[in-house]
């Protein structure tokens, strides 16, 4: 896999890293990552783990993303605004095969979460709002 994509820990740590840092300043996405985590380095650590799991099948990544991202206040906007930060950083530090491998992955985990996140406004009769 690393070998035909050109991912390893280092790109992953590269990608992780840059596109939290673009997160981080977002007008859309940053205040709601900026509200949920005051100690970035233990949540970009756990990042790349969870990237290593995904993107190299490492099992590193021993938590569970769906139920932490379920009751988030977030629409597919912000969904769709997180994958365009993710696809550009992606083909910023990756090879064009391993962009496309990480890209394919992060579309999926964010219609998983989105599909979660819907579910439990929900039930909690929330309706989500854009800012």
């Amino acid at each position: 896999m690393m070998e035909r994509t050109g991912l390893g820990e280092a790109v992953l740590t590269e990608l992780v890293h840059g596109f939290y840092g673009k997160v981080r300043v977002d007008p859309v996405l940053g205040p709601i990552f900026a509200e949920r985590i005051s100690d970035w380095e233990p949540h970009l650590a756990k990042m790349v783990d969870f990237w290593s799991s995904v993107a190299l099948m490492t099992g590193r990544y021993h938590g569970a993303p769906v139920p932490k991202h379920a009751g988030l206040p977030v629409t597919w906007e912000h969904f769709e605004r997180w994958l365009d930060l993710f696809r550009e950083t992606a083909g910023e530090v990756c090879t064009p095969e391993g962009a496309l491998h990480v890209i394919e992955r992060a579309e999926r985990i964010a219609r998983s979460l989105h599909i979660a996140s819907q579910d439990a406004q929900v039930r909690e009769g929330a309706v989500p709002t854009l800012k």
